[in-house]
């Protein structure tokens, strides 16, 4: 579950990382005010949510697939058998 949630979370935070580290390097202070204005915050939230959905996509396009039918759970010789890919 925390997977599900964590991915996208951290591909989104990753331009504003990216910037920090960006003013880190030109020897700026990253948490001042002065350098977070309103064009540069929309336009890393806008890269964050590209970037998310982009990787939530090859995430999905390039996830293994298994083939075979699912079996489900049943009851044999009164022992339950767990379910599985046949």
């Amino acid at each position: 579950m925390w997977r599900i949630m964590l991915e996208p979370a951290l591909l989104f935070v990753s331009p504003f990382v990216a910037y920090v580290i960006y003013l880190a390097l030109r020897r700026n202070y990253p948490f001042a005010v002065d350098h977070w204005t309103q064009s540069a915050v929309a336009s890393l939230f806008l890269a964050g949510l590209a970037i998310a959905a982009a990787g939530m996509i090859a995430f999905g396009v390039f996830a293994v697939r298994h083939e075979g039918a699912y079996v489900p759970a049943h009851i044999e010789n009164g022992r339950l058998v767990p379910g599985r890919l046949q």
